[in-house]
C-alpha cells in the first residue's frame, strides 16, 4: 500500500548560495536549474531574497535574478522573499516589478520586508537618505501601493510606468509582530521567517489572524511559514548534508560571513555547547532526514501553525544533493 501524501502548497526560498570554491555565476546557473526542476515537481512559487555584503548569498540584485528565473521557466510563480523596502525608493520597486509583471504576466510576487538584509555598514551604503531603521515601513508601503493603484493618488503626481494599474500580489514578510499586525490590518498575505527566527512564529500568526481585515487582495488570512528541509535517501546522509547549514548559522552567530561550506562528518569539533544550542534553536523549524521523517515532522508543523503554505529553504553544498532534497519533499506532498 503506498504511503499517504501530505496536503499542503509548497514553494521554494532560494538564497542563491555561493559555495566554497565557486562564483556567483555558478550560483545563478544552479538557481535556474533548481527553478526548472521545482516547476516540474509541482512547487507553486520560487522566491529569492535580498541580502547584501554576504559572500555566501548571490541574490543581492533581487529583481534582476527574478527576471532570470522567470525568463527560464514557464508556469511557476517567481518573486521576492523579500525586497527590503527601506533600502529602496518605492517608485523604483514599482517600476522594477511593473516591468517583471509586464514581461511575465500573472507570475510575479512582491514580498516585502522592513529589515535591511545586511549589516550596518551595507545598510548605510544602500540607503543614502532613503530612511532608516524600518520605522517608516508603513509609509513606504503605502507609497508603493499608490503607484500600482493610481486611483488612490500617486505622490507628487508621479506615475510608475510600467507598474501603474498592474495586479501584483504584495506579501508582507516578518520575524516579529510588526509586519504580522500590519499585514492583518491591510488584508495582505503574511509569510513568517521561521526558517531562521522561529521563536515568535506562533504569537505572530495569532496577531496576524486576530487583526485581519478582508481586502481586495484577500477575504481571509493566508499564512506561509518558512521551513529548512534537508532530505536525502537515508537519515545519515541528510544529517551530514545539514552540517553545511549548521556551519553557516554558526558563522552568523560568531559575526562572520563566508561561502557555504562543504558538509562534515561531525560538528563536535567546530562548535561549543552554547553555540550548538543557539544554532539548534534557530533551526528548530527544520526537517532533516528521509521521506519517513518528512511524513512524521511536516504534519506536526502544519497542525501547530495552521499554515496555508510552506516555503522551503535548503542550504545544501552539493547541487545534485540539493535537487534530490527538493524532489524527495515534493514526492510526499499533494500539490494544490
Amino acid at each position: 500500500m503506498p504511503n499517504p501524501t501530505i496536503d499542503i502548497r509548497l514553494s521554494v526560498l532560494d538564497l542563491a548560495p555561493v559555495i566554497a570554491g565557486n562564483t556567483p555565476a555558478d550560483s545563478f546557473r544552479n538557481t535556474l536549474d533548481l527553478a526548472r526542476h521545482a516547476e516540474n515537481w509541482g512547487y507553486h512559487r520560487y522566491w529569492l531574497a535580498e541580502h547584501h555584503n554576504m559572500p555566501g548569498i548571490a541574490s543581492s540584485a533581487t529583481s534582476v535574478i527574478i527576471g532570470h528565473v522567470a525568463g527560464g521557466t514557464k508556469t511557476i510563480r517567481v518573486g521576492s522573499g523579500g525586497i527590503m523596502l527601506p533600502n529602496h525608493a518605492p517608485l523604483v520597486i514599482a517600476e522594477q516589478f511593473g516591468t517583471l509583471e509586464s514581461l511575465y504576466p500573472g507570475r510575479i510576487d512582491l514580498g516585502l520586508g522592513r529589515a535591511p538584509g545586511s549589516d550596518q555598514a551595507a545598510a548605510r551604503a544602500l540607503r543614502r537618505g532613503l530612511g532608516s531603521g524600518g520605522q517608516d515601513f508603513p509609509e513606504l508601503l503605502s507609497e508603493l501601493q499608490s503607484y500600482f493603484n493610481p486611483s488612490s493618488g500617486s505622490p507628487m503626481g508621479v506615475r510608475a510606468v510600467p507598474g501603474e494599474g498592474l495586479d501584483i500580489p504584495i506579501w508582507l514578510l516578518g520575524s516579529s509582530g510588526f509586519s504580522a499586525q500590519l499585514a492583518g490590518q491591510l488584508g495582505l498575505p503574511f509569510a513568517f521567517a521561521s526558517h531562521f527566527a522561529p521563536d515568535y512564529l506562533l504569537p505572530a500568526i495569532e496577531l496576524y489572524r486576530s487583526h485581519f481585515r478582508p481586502s481586495e487582495a484577500l477575504d481571509k488570512p493566508y499564512v506561509m511559514i518558512g521551513l529548512n528541509v534537508v532530505a536525502a535517501d537515508t537519515q545519515q546522509e541528510a544529517a551530514r548534508l545539514a552540517t553545511s547549514q549548521q556551519q553557516q548559522f554558526l558563522n552568523l552567530i560568531r559575526g562572520r560571513t563566508a561561502r557555504l561550506s562543504p558538509p562534515v562528518d561531525s560538528m563536535d569539533a567546530l562548535w561549543n555547547e552554547q553555540e550548538q544550542a543557539l544554532v539548534e534553536r534557530q533551526l528548530s523549524y527544520a526537517i532533516v532526514g528521509d521521506q519517513d521523517t518528512i511524513r512524521k515532522r511536516l504534519p506536526v508543523y502544519l497542525e501547530e501553525t495552521g499554515a496555508d503554505e510552506c516555503i522551503v529553504a535548503s542550504q545544501i553544498y552539493d547541487h545534485e544533493a540539493r535537487l534530490r532534497s527538493y524532489q524527495l519533499l515534493a514526492e510526499v506532498v499533494t500539490h494544490r
